[in-house]
């Protein structure tokens, strides 16, 4: 018996468990009580008989480097007035488009600092692909960066007409921007034309990030891959980006480090619901002080 999987370790430590002791029972009863990060040595070390994991730098060693960098921005007054009204109110999705869910998209601190990106990647001559799980954020920057654009990609979009807006990708200058839908744009699509990714809101679910940039960083790409994550301080994009972050480290703890390693994690409605509140007492706690 065999199983393939890329993703053995995504939810949790146990389902691991679970398969190795249909493949190879008394390899599973070695791992029994190793399933904490503590003893997260001992389990790789146990597993080698049965687990196998090939890394993307072993079976593409002519990839050129992937650079990530987070783009920390401060709210002006507007998005402040904006964020808390959101935050207040407990509307998950505006309180999720922290700075582009302003009236004047050229009040958005990442507006501004999309737009410094975009004439950076144009200078060093270079494509951008930017992505955003909202239509309207995506409509905004289309607005914004109007004829550096080509037609956005979101899940409207026909996949013969996904493929004419990438062909005329490939073959505009240097600067030229392409504007995605993060679940439509981010999978099943070659982009590699374009070596800057920028994602405007931390996604719930990590993966989603990875095979986004995965559309740039692939076979085929000559040059560095660089990747922006647009994020406000003093916001939920804090908490978000913090949680992903542990749960990666928890999964690197078990398993070699690889493009889908915390593919099914994802943050659900009731674990944004206290990232919410714990960002309502924050809120609150701040306006007592100034009073």
């Amino acid at each position: 018996m065999l199983f393939l999987t890329g993703t053995p370790l995504e939810n949790k430590v146990a389902e691991m468990t679970s398969l190795i002791r249909i493949l190879q029972p008394q390899t599973a009863k070695k791992i029994e009580g190793l399933e904490d990060l503590s003893t997260a040595p001992q389990f790789r070390k146990a597993i080698i008989p049965v687990y196998y994991r090939r890394k993307r730098e072993d079976v593409l060693t002519e990839l050129p480097e992937l650079i990530e960098s987070k783009e920390w921005c401060s709210l002006r007054e507007e998005e402040k007035i904006a964020y808390e009204e959101a935050i207040i109110s407990k509307n998950y999705s505006e309180s999720r488009r922290v700075s582009w869910n302003i009236d004047s998209i050229n009040g958005s601190s990442k507006a501004s600092r999309l737009l410094e990106l975009v004439e950076e990647a144009e200078d060093d001559g270079r494509k951008i692909l930017v992505f955003s799980y909202f239509l309207d954020t995506i409509r905004k920057i289309t607005l914004l960066l109007g004829g550096r654009c080509t037609n956005p990609i979101t899940g409207s979009v026909a996949p013969q007409r996904r493929q004419e807006i990438i062909d005329e990708f490939e073959t505009s200058p240097a600067g030229t921007v392409l504007v995605a839908q993060i679940q439509s744009g981010g999978t099943g699509l070659n982009i590699q034309s374009a070596s800057v990714v920028v994602i405007c809101e931390p996604q719930l679910k990590p993966s989603i990030e990875n095979q986004a940039i995965s559309r740039a960083y692939r076979m085929g790409q000559t040059r560095n891959v660089l990747v922006y994550r647009l994020l406000c301080e003093n916001t939920i994009d804090e908490r978000i980006t913090k949680m992903l972050e542990d749960k990666q480290a928890e999964f690197d703890a078990f398993a070699d480090k690889s493009d889908a390693a915390i593919e099914n994690f994802e943050i659900d409605n009731n674990t944004l619901g206290d990232i919410i509140q714990e960002e309502i007492d924050r809120i609150n706690a701040e306006k007592n002080k100034e009073q």
